[in-house]
């Protein structure tokens, strides 16, 4: 039975990699993939929709944005090889969510413990920018994993669009939207009643975000924190992992 949710996500997986129902983002993640960036004119470019990564048994759920056209475009793997992935990860290692800080490759050895990340659109979009159809072409891949991904106790979620994904999911899995509608903030979480994984929201770790200062490593460390004690519970203490 333990392998039943892993074989399901390598199911998913496979449909979201051969994926090419959004014409405009094929053409941009194939383009960036040809034309490189110079810092990584030697790397072959993955260049494909990025499926989800982690643990198939999961407590936490972590939904981003989507993937970074020289990040996980290059890599295949969710924050993975752009500074997104170094404040995501090394914020996980810190919470005893990750065996090691940084991530840069597909087989660097990183390990998610209790951990699993997905994101609202699996392909890179021009200007880090799906349009909404994008994403809605992609929820049905979020909610197949939120089924399998059963034991998931709270959802972590990367910026607004995140949020208002992780929000439409549990309606489209039965809960009901709370009234008033829970409004993106840093801190904001949503309950969607007692049957439904709480919601906590962060901004997103864009540098546009982390080098501004609109997120600072200690935000992102509490909004990381108050996740782990939601899907872990108290007993799940810092540094200890699963």
């Amino acid at each position: 039975m333990k392998e039943a949710p892993a074989r399901g996500l390598r199911e998913i997986a496979d449909v979201v990699i051969s994926c090419r129902r959004c014409p405009r983002l094929v053409a941009h993640r194939e383009r960036v993939a040809a034309e490189k960036r110079r810092a990584f004119r030697d790397w072959e470019y993955w260049g494909k929709p990025v499926p989800g990564f982690g643990d198939p048994r999961a407590r936490l759920l972590i939904v981003g944005l989507a993937p970074a056209a020289h990040g996980a475009n290059r890599t295949g793997r969710m924050f993975t090889g752009d500074r997104s992935g170094d404040w995501l990860y090394r914020a996980l290692h810190k919470a005893g969510l990750a065996n090691r800080p940084t991530s840069t490759h597909a087989g660097d050895g990183l390990a998610l413990r209790g951990v699993y990340i997905t994101a609202s659109a699996r392909c890179a979009p021009p200007d880090n920018k799906p349009l909404r159809v994008e994403i809605e072409n992609c929820r049905q891949y979020l909610l197949d994993e939120m089924d399998l991904l059963s034991q998931v106790r709270a959802i972590l979620a990367l910026g607004k669009i995140a949020f208002e994904e992780a929000l439409r999911a549990l309606v489209e899995k039965g809960a009901s939207m709370p009234r008033p509608r829970p409004k993106f903030f840093h801190g904001a979480e949503a309950r969607l009643g007692p049957d439904h994984p709480p919601i906590i929201a962060s901004f997103h770790p864009s540098q546009q975000n982390t080098q501004t200062g609109k997120l600072t490593e200690a935000m992102l460390d509490a909004a990381v924190e108050t996740a782990r004690r939601l899907a872990f519970g108290e007993t799940a203490r810092r540094g200890r992992g699963r």
